[in-house]
């Protein structure tokens, strides 16, 4: 028997095998996608191409010669050169890769099963590379997706894998379906119509967690937001009429189906049940009720002076006021004082000296 160190050790082994393992399958899966959207591409390019040179010819000389020696433009080498150089990017390696390892095959093509074979991605990608499956169809085989290869998922879903040879072909439900075959309706949703291969899953009433019908008296369960009424019928709740009012004081409450915001309250107000000066609880400091609405109060027309410096003046503003020193005077230190005017030095007049010519006798 082996010891503890020992098992512990090969259980550790074996799990990280099984990871690498698991990994190495999902690239290889990944790797199957990517060729067939690779062949895909090149084959549409093909098409393209085909079509761009249609009217072409060689028109370069001799053309009895050219359409008699190298056949005509439509069906030659030249043509086929000009399609396929065209097919990929030049930064594209794996596109470019694909088209040299295969070249030879899209010759055979031109020359020997177009006529017999005229869809180039059925010919190429999926029967002769083998990198594509036919339309709701997926894996190495070629399996048919769930829900069969017609509709695939039942139509309300995508099918993993579908038309390459990678994938598990598990679906991947389309809003509103869900479950393994994506015949079952999320919550939110109801299966207007139903059988063993058709779902349509249509959305319940907004009032609605999950429902039997379209209307909010088809409700299994009210969503949050709304409840029952007498009647079985889901009716939206009206959180703003409830004690105490879910938003802040400067805060009023605006109610919405299924729910309810906070909006801010005008700045005039202390605390308010709508918008606008016209719904104060009361006013603000600064504001006053004027017949039902919250005016600015003038502080500088009261009979009591508030601004008491000497020297000032009141300037009244939205919810308060300014006192600022009157004219001619200005701030310093608190106080208003004269503003100094420049000094304006007289120019003094220097005596005027005059040197006599004649020396004093």
């Amino acid at each position: 028997m082996l010891s503890t160190g020992p098992e512990l050790r090969l259980l550790r082994l074996v799990s990280c095998l099984t990871l690498v393992l698991l990994c190495q399958v999902t690239d290889a899966k990944k790797d199957l996608k990517s060729a067939c959207n690779t062949c895909r591409q090149i084959t549409e390019n093909f098409n393209k191409g085909f079509e761009r040179t249609a009217n072409q010819n060689f028109g370069g000389g001799n053309t009895a010669w050219e359409e008699r020696k190298l056949s005509k433009y439509e069906t030659s080498e030249i043509r086929l050169m000009e399609i396929v150089e065209g097919l990929c990017d030049s930064s594209s390696f794996e596109c470019n890769h694909m088209v040299e390892e295969h070249e030879e095959h899209f010759e055979t093509w031109w020359f020997k099963r177009k006529t017999k074979h005229p869809d180039l991605h059925k010919w190429f990608c999926i029967e002769t590379i083998k990198v594509c499956c036919p339309k709701g169809t997926f894996g190495p085989d070629c399996n048919a997706c769930v829900g069969g290869s017609e509709r695939p998922c039942h139509g309300n879903g995508a099918c993993d894998g579908d038309g390459t040879r990678g994938g598990n072909g598990k679906c991947s439900c389309h809003h509103g379906y869900t479950g393994e075959f994506c015949l079952d309706c999320i919550d939110g949703y109801f299966n207007e119509v139903r059988n063993d291969s058709f779902s349509l899953c249509t959305e319940c009433h907004s009032s609605c967690k999950t429902c039997t019908g379209a209307t909010n008296q088809d409700c299994d369960e009210c969503k949050e937001g709304w409840e029952e009424d007498d009647q079985g019928a889901c009716v939206d709740v009206n959180e703003c009429s409830k004690d105490p009012v879910p938003c802040k004081e400067d805060q009023y409450c605006l109610n919405t189906e299924g729910s309810y915001f906070c909006k801010a309250c005008d700045t005039v107000c202390s605390g308010c049940t709508g918008a606008g000066p016209d719904n104060c609880q009361a006013c603000a400091s600064g504001y006053q009720d004027t017949e039902g609405t919250c005016t600015d109060v003038d502080e500088c027309s009261q009979s009591e002076p508030v601004c008491t410096k000497e020297h000032q003046e009141c300037v009244n503003n939205q919810g308060s006021y300014t006192c600022i020193c009157s004219e001619g005077y200005e701030e310093r230190d608190g106080e208003c004082v004269q503003t100094q005017q420049p000094d304006t030095a007289e120019e003094s007049e220097a005596p005027e000296t005059t040197a006599s010519p004649h020396g004093e006798l």
